[in-house]
């Protein structure tokens, strides 16, 4: 645990600044507006760090913490603002893992100073309504942010902004309450908007400040400023019109985009982000994407959710679906089996019905790929077949199937080989109607027991179809990669070792006159032909 993160925090905060907690990503783990206007208690911050021992320190700024910080990205801002300060000026100085400069003055009092970028090419700004991250912060690629060698909040007092830099930012000329009154009653000398364009430009600002999610109230604060500095001053009246037009356009463009939202998310399986609809509906402009991320996280709330997160990723989710199919079993022929043949005649031992799955687990280089092009060959003309190829190129499967009698032109006219697939994909991939042979299915990761459900939802995905799967085992295992997991699914499972083959489940197998001989041993002639050599025995 990072002690040193929660010992910062804990110190920050005895100096009198807001602290909360920050994620990798930069944004803060809890709801941060309060601590604008209050300071969160010694309790509150251990309780945060003991939920998230590695969350990043974040400090408020503005008048809650009294400080102003000035974040220079680039050299060249940092020279800017370095020439603006008096020389004998020393100051706290943290360095960004970007290689970037965070500047640490007093908030001037009653400046209304808030946040802020570009300005100066380089340099960024966090006043009122912002936050900045603080030593020893550590962010998500590993890199601390740091103090320049004796210039920490504990070795220097906070530096005082000159007027000058103030000046340059365009942030501060006079007080708050000055401004007010010159704008409000129109003593600013050249006005604003003019006679022609003055309807058209007031309504261009309202619909800017709706859009940005501006509170009526404050948006009609702002225009009534612009109005009164009009030529001629525009009827007080009309202002509220402005307002309440500007506020419908914007619910008609985000019913708009969310009934977009839906269509798309009814038309969508599985896992997605919602930059995949940003990219597919060509979400333009910043407004577009804020509209579609509030339609995608409302989908998630209600008694019955559309959509749930998934996983930590941002902006991440899965349709839920409760679509409900009913099985008509009733009228259901047990007698009508799927054609299917196997080598060795293993298909005799069993019963295979539609959506069966049939698991081979065999030893490396011991015959699973030779077995299941046996298998293909074996059906050829009963059903298309899908050769689900994970080791070979087309080179290497011509010239293995040169050891058969048929000719190549008789392979590709009845199966065709599926290339680029993996574990995470297969299921997309399987045909629904024809016989699968997915050669090799490999776990990803250290979790062999997902291979359970990627098994399950091939079952789900076949209709008429069959499949058979081949996965790894070590030698003398009765069961594969996934161990019992393997198996839950399967229909039918063998374990295969070189020469000889073993039933290691048979769902079906009420139909084989024998069904305690479930061994049987087998030579392989002329690089493809499988022959048994004794009969089946337990």
């Amino acid at each position: 645990m990072r002690t040193d993160l929660l010992n910062a925090a804990l110190d920050y905060a005895g100096r009198g600044l807001s602290v909360i907690p920050i994620r990798p990503d930069k944004k803060p783990f809890v709801s941060w507006a309060a601590f604008q206007n209050r300071k969160a208690t010694s309790e509150e911050i251990r309780s945060w760090w003991a939920d998230h021992p590695e969350a990043m320190v974040g400090l408020v700024t503005g008048n809650i913490s009294g400080i102003l910080v000035i974040d220079c990205d680039t050299p060249e801002g940092f020279e800017t603002v370095r020439k603006m300060l008096p020389e004998a000026l020393i100051l706290p100085i943290a360095r960004t893992p970007r290689g970037g400069w965070h500047l640490w003055f007093v908030y001037p009092a009653g400046s209304g100073i808030t946040v802020g970028a570009g300005v100066i090419p380089g340099v960024d700004f966090r006043g009122d309504g912002g936050y900045i991250i603080a030593p020893p912060s550590v962010n998500g690629n590993g890199k601390a942010y740091t103090w320049e060698e004796g210039k920490s909040i504990g070795d220097v007092p906070l530096g005082t902004v000159p007027q000058s830099l103030i000046k340059k930012l365009y942030l501060y000329r006079g007080s708050n309450a000055d401004r007010r009154h010159k704008a409000t009653n129109g003593d600013n000398g050249d006005k604003y908007f003019h006679q022609g364009r003055r309807d058209e430009d007031l309504f261009t600002v309202a619909n800017s400040l709706i859009k940005n999610r501006c509170a009526p109230d404050f948006s009609e604060y702002v225009l009534n400023i612009l109005a009164n500095n009009s030529n001629p001053p525009f009827p007080e009246n009309e202002i509220r019109a402005k307002i309440d037009s500007a506020m419908k356009r914007s619910e008609r463009r985000e019913r708009n985009i969310a009934a977009e939202v839906r269509e798309w998310v009814l038309a969508t399986n599985g896992v997605f982000l919602a930059t995949n609809f940003h990219q597919e509906a060509t979400m333009a402009t910043r407004e577009e994407k804020q509209a579609a991320n509030l339609a995608f996280r409302r989908l998630c709330e209600g008694p019955e959710p559309l959509l749930e997160r998934h996983g930590d990723r941002r902006g991440c989710y899965r349709r839920i679906d409760r679509t409900i199919e009913f099985m008509d079993f009733e009228h259901a022929d047990p007698g009508k089996s799927i054609n299917l043949r196997l080598p060795l005649g293993i298909h005799q031992k069993t019963k295979l019905f539609r959506k069966a799955v049939i698991v081979i687990a065999g030893v490396s280089g011991m015959g699973k790929t030779l077995f299941a092009l046996n298998a293909i060959r074996e059906n050829m003309g009963r059903m298309p077949a899908f050769y689900f190829n994970a080791e070979m190129g087309a080179e290497a499967l011509h010239k293995k199937l040169r050891y058969f009698p048929d000719p190549i032109g008789e392979w590709a006219r009845c199966m065709k080989v599926v290339d680029g697939w993996d574990f995470n994909t297969i299921t997309d991939k399987i045909q629904p109607d024809a016989f699968n042979v997915v050669d090799y299915l490999e776990p990803d990761g250290d979790k062999p027991y997902n291979i359970h459900g990627v098994i399950s939802s091939i079952i789900r995905r076949l209709d008429q179809g069959v499949a058979l799967i081949t996965v790894q085992k070590k030698p003398e295992a009765r069961m594969g990669t996934g161990g019992v997991y393997t198996l839950k699914a399967a229909t039918l499972a063998l374990a295969l070792d070189w020469g000889k083959i073993e039933i290691v489940k048979n769902r079906f197998r009420e139909e084989d006159p024998n069904p305690s001989a479930n061994k049987i041993s087998f030579d392989v002639k002329a690089g493809w032909e499988i022959v048994k050599t004794c009969p089946w025995h337990s």
